[in-house]
């Protein structure tokens, strides 16, 4: 197990593949961890040296105490690579973060070669709907919130299979603390004026039937905001590399090979 301290926490990684091809950093959705991507590694190692991590309250990271902000989460990023000797990276987050991902497009454009974001938003829920899932987590535990959740991540003939029970797992085990600290980072951001200088190449995934982020409203203003993003609309819920395994690897791997030179 590998892990490193940066920007103040201690984050677990893994950090998988050849040295010799390009790098792309993986970020997870709230409430999972670094394994959510674990369909799509055979592939990508193919491809890219793959770097995953528990998002800081999640998985084996540490959950330092106060409201996290989207500021601490990209900066976990941009000190996760540099620690690993990475200068330049492509990027793909779901939900949590495509967020990050922004965030990233945005304030470390350096930083990045390519931006993949999926079912996510530049601006989520409501406040209200914020702070009383926050409370709920904080009465009750995550086991309080859990079926509701899953019920927005997997669509409902998915609900029994094995990447909905391992997901269903993962968001138990995740730090009540963590969590509802991570959700105010989600509360408080808001992008939706700012994608206009996103300038990295953007690919956009949404998909059809996601209670958490609709396309419509969500992925669509990302798509149509950042200049020459391209998108794509998988069937499905909320976790789409996980209803649509195939169809997400295969779309972020065209896209990337398009984007991302064969070495750094």
């Amino acid at each position: 197990m590998s892990f490193v301290n940066v920007n103040g926490t201690r984050l677990f990684y893994r950090l998988e593949g050849n040295i010799n091809l390009p790098v792309l950093v993986l970020s997870h959705s709230l409430g999972c961890d670094h394994t959510m991507w674990d369909p799509q590694m055979t592939d990508l190692l193919q491809y890219f040296q793959v770097l995953r991590y528990d998002t800081r309250g999640h998985g084996a990271s540490d959950a330092p105490p106060g409201d996290y902000t989207i500021d601490q989460l990209g900066r976990d990023v941009t000190e996760l690579a540099t620690s690993q000797g990475f200068e330049t990276f492509a990027f793909c987050g779901l939900s949590m973060g495509g967020a990050v991902g922004q965030w990233l497009a945005l304030h470390a454009p350096d930083r990045l070669r390519a931006l993949v974001v999926a079912n996510t938003s530049p601006q989520f829920a409501t406040r209200e709907i914020w702070d009383a899932r926050r409370q709920e987590v904080q009465r009750g535990g995550m086991a309080a919130i859990v079926d509701t959740v899953m019920g927005r991540f997997f669509s409902p003939e998915r609900q029994n299979g094995p990447y909905a029970q391992a997901t269903r797992n993962t968001f138990l085990a995740t730090k009540p603390a963590g969590y509802v600290s991570c959700c105010a980072a989600l509360r408080d951001l808001d992008f939706k004026l700012l994608l206009n200088k996103i300038t990295a190449p953007t690919l956009v995934i949404g998909s059809d039937k996601d209670p958490s982020t609709p396309w419509e409203r969500n992925g669509d203003i990302l798509a149509r905001e950042i200049l020459g993003a391209k998108s794509m609309v998988l069937p499905g819920a909320h976790i789409s590399n996980l209803e649509q395994p195939r169809a997400f690897t295969a779309a972020m791997l065209k896209f990337l090979q398009t984007t991302v030179p064969a070495k750094n």
